[in-house]
């Protein structure tokens, strides 16, 4: 079982807020995390809202449900199947405001049921368990982003490891059971079998669609473009799907967390609300095995690769603010013909930038975004990063290192 480090921050959580929320997609360990909890707290009663048993049960009973705990900490997997629990949640946490009283898990963003924002305001905590980071699989400190954010971000360069190949850890991500399965035809049927699962049961219990058979080709469409602009009207055309029905697909990705399109960045906040986000799956092996990206390559697919190694770094960089510094926030910046892959913000308003390249060499070009966002708020860049699938640091000019990628695990 792999070290969760969003678990120090799940018991805070639970020592001073009676109601601490789960969220994430399918299979990235929210249930393991949560029967891991339950079993070192006395007294803690779990139930999984799978079992129709026990779903009609809540359905039917929902007071006398959430009561049958004794007093004790109720685990209940799966909320997003039984809305009509949380008016009955929020009733015995009014009656008694203890801390810890509840654990909820949902596999669809709970924050969009109406239940939850008007039942549950200022009662509750929510975070996100994401896809194993590679800091997790390979056990390594997880501080990366706040090095980042340090002084001294260079003192301990990684060394890649003998078939330690880059490429395979892109089409790998960071689904736990991905991890287990012995090379990429398996991988496959793994991701297969996960999408269709998804698709078929929980857009359809959420959205109650009969025709789903655009939609994976449409979030095939979005692997392909990662790192890309999103352009509603564009994908409308590619699709051949009415723009209302577009917008209402995307949406349903992001309340599945398929599909965490990264927002746009600008000095001026009112700007970011309106300037296009850029692609960006959960998981680069998701995005991988939607576009069928194979180590062995074909020709035309650089574009697809450079897609992945970005969407691989942005998951890595959200999934270690999530444990280290929640305050963080990951943008992209444009402006004119200047572009930064990734803008990290912290709650203090300085400003780091993030080039990815996967290939091993560095070119003059790949820091004109970073100078181009350094001058834009000079007072707030702290610095730029170029990462790449290179070894070693390379210092690229005033405040700009380029850093190996495995840099974010291996340190």
């Amino acid at each position: 079982m792999y070290r969760r480090y969003l678990a120090p921050r799940f018991e805070e959580a639970l020592g001073d807020t009676p109601v601490v929320v789960m969220t994430g997609a399918r299979q990235t360990g929210k249930t393991t995390l949560v029967q891991a909890l339950a079993r070192a707290r006395e007294g803690t009663r779990y139930v999984t809202l799978d079992d129709a048993t026990t779903l009609a049960s809540a359905e039917s009973d929902p007071t006398g449900f959430v009561r049958r705990g004794g007093g004790g900490l109720l685990v209940v997997d799966e909320v997003q199947k039984a809305p009509g629990l949380l008016p009955a949640i929020k009733v015995e946490v009014d009656r008694d405001r203890r801390p810890g009283r509840y654990v909820l898990t949902g596999s669809a963003r709970v924050l969009t049921l109406p239940q939850v924002s008007e039942s549950l305001a200022g009662r509750m905590e929510i975070m996100q368990l994401r896809p194993l980071a590679q800091s997790e699989i390979e056990g390594a400190d997880g501080r990366a982003v706040e090095r980042l954010f340090g002084d001294a971000i260079v003192d301990a360069l990684p060394i890649a490891a003998e078939g330690d190949d880059l490429r395979e850890r892109i089409l790998r991500g960071g689904f736990p059971e991905v991890l287990e399965r012995a090379g990429s035809r398996r991988r496959d049927a793994w991701f297969g079998s996960y999408l269709t699962a998804i698709l078929q049961r929980d857009v359809r219990d959420l959205a109650n669609i009969e025709g789903l058979t655009q939609m994976p080709r449409l979030l095939s469409i979005l692997a392909a473009r990662s790192a890309s602009l999103v352009n509603k009207a564009e994908l409308s055309r590619a699709t051949g799907l009415p723009y209302t029905t577009l917008e209402r697909y995307l949406a349903l990705f992001e309340v599945t967390f398929l599909y965490e399109p990264v927002p746009a960045w600008a000095a001026n906040l009112s700007k970011r609300l309106v300037r296009s986000p850029k692609a960006a799956l959960l998981d680069s092996g998701l995005a991988g095995h939607l576009t069928g990206a194979s180590l062995e390559g074909r020709a035309g697919e650089a574009g697809t690769w450079g897609g992945l190694a970005e969407t691989f770094v942005v998951a890595e960089l959200r999934a270690q603010a999530s444990w280290s510094d929640p305050g963080v926030t990951v943008s992209h910046f444009r402006s004119g013909q200047s572009e930064v892959d990734v803008v990290m913000e912290d709650r203090a308003g300085r400003i780091i930038g993030v080039e990815v390249k996967l290939g091993a060499t560095i070119g003059r070009k790949d820091t004109a975004g970073l100078k181009a966002l350094a001058a834009a708020v000079p007072e707030r860049f702290l610095r730029g990063v170029v990462f790449y699938g290179g070894e070693g640091a390379v210092p690229l000019g005033e405040k700009i290192v380029a850093l190996p990628i495995r840099w974010l695990w291996a340190t």
